[in-house]
């Protein structure tokens, strides 16, 4: 990595004597704090105590910028051509942890069956109890692909799949800590951020609405175009339709603020509990009732994600005519048949 390294600038005893102090690190300072880690130089102490100081302290934009540098820096590059939209939780939401339902992977396959091109990033479940990488798996996808076969499949089903671990090896390093502290931690912020195929259009949804401004302020200063950080007001990190939601948008380099409510889109308000999943076998299941066609509240709060995905495609100018093509892309077969061609694609490229 170039730059300045820890070292240069003081070593840990800074950085962590800093944080506990609750003071805020420079973009820098955080840059080559995580470059450490990477490297493989920092002690399992040093790594829990830098997580955990941020963490508790709360994470500024400058030092999530910082980090997200470091990712893209040590990341395996996947230069995939043209737009390219990604759409993902940060997790930490109490449904997460005990019956996660993996909206935005499955809002994937709406969106893209209505033209967006998807290259959706994640990895395996640390806390929660389906991941993306999980239920693409259970619905037969072959997730553990290269650079290449990522961007063959974009090109054939218009989606693609990013598996982290893959794409940032260096992680590996903080992994047992971050699976032994078994708490939210800075890279539940920083890993959707750091996407290797650079998508200048994205969806983050936040537990915590405290970070929603500061993910958008991030995504802004790393060159986004149009995005939008979302959080349910029932805690959820997605959109959600048992109450109303909060939007922050990028669009053409101005923000706005504005509440989603799911009734203004047509939609029956749901009970606490009625979208709640499962592992990756019942959340496959769930996901092809939906494709095919079911309805229910698993399907509307669907629905209402791939209509912010739409939008932030550039394939829609606002919530209800996102809405309606996330409608048309499940009714006509096309967000299906996103599924199918990514299955045939992925084994193809493996």
């Amino acid at each position: 990595m170039v730059g300045l390294t820890l070292s240069d600038l003081g070593g840990w005893p800074v950085v962590l004597g800093a944080l506990s102090r609750r003071e805020d690190l420079t973009s820098t300072q955080a840059a080559a704090a995580l470059a450490e880690v990477f490297d493989g130089n920092a002690t399992a102490a040093q790594i829990a105590a830098f997580i955990t100081l941020l963490h508790a302290k709360g994470e500024t934009v400058e030092e999530l910028a910082g980090m997200v540098r470091t990712m893209l820096d040590f990341a395996t590059p996947l230069p995939i051509t043209g737009d390219i939209l990604d759409t993902c939780g940060t997790g930490g939401s109490e449904q997460r942890r005990t019956a996660a339902f993996n909206v935005s992977t499955i809002a994937s396959f709406v969106v893209a069956g209505a033209g967006a091109r998807i290259a959706k990033h994640g990895g395996r479940a640390a806390s929660a109890t389906s991941s993306s990488a999980d239920v693409l798996a259970a619905l037969g996808v072959t997730v553990e692909l290269g650079a290449d076969g990522v961007i063959a499949c974009v090109e054939a089903a218009g989606m693609g799949f990013c598996f982290a671990p893959l794409f940032h090896p260096a992680a590996r390093h903080a992994g047992p800590v971050r699976k032994e502290l078994g708490i939210p931690t800075v890279f539940n912020f920083v890993n959707p951020l750091s996407n290797p195929a650079r998508p200048r259009r994205q969806i983050i949804g936040v537990s915590n609405p405290a970070l929603a401004e500061k993910m958008l302020g991030v995504l802004a200063t790393n060159g986004a175009t149009d995005a939008m950080v979302v959080y349910g007001h029932d805690g959820l990190d997605e959109l959600t339709t048992t109450t109303t939601s909060t939007v922050l948008q990028l669009r053409d380099g101005e923000t706005r603020t504005f509440v989603v409510d799911p009734v203004m889109l047509g939609l029956d308000v749901a009970a606490p509990g009625s979208f709640d999943g499962g592992d990756a076998v019942r959340n496959a299941e769930l996901a092809v009732r939906i494709l095919d066609g079911g309805t229910g509240p698993h399907r509307d709060i669907v629905l209402l994600n791939a209509a912010a995905g739409i939008v932030v495609a550039g394939l829609a100018d606002d919530l209800p005519a996102g809405f309606e093509l996330a409608i048309a892309s499940i009714a006509s077969g096309a967000a299906a048949s996103v599924l199918e061609r990514l299955v045939e694609a992925s084994a193809k490229a493996a």
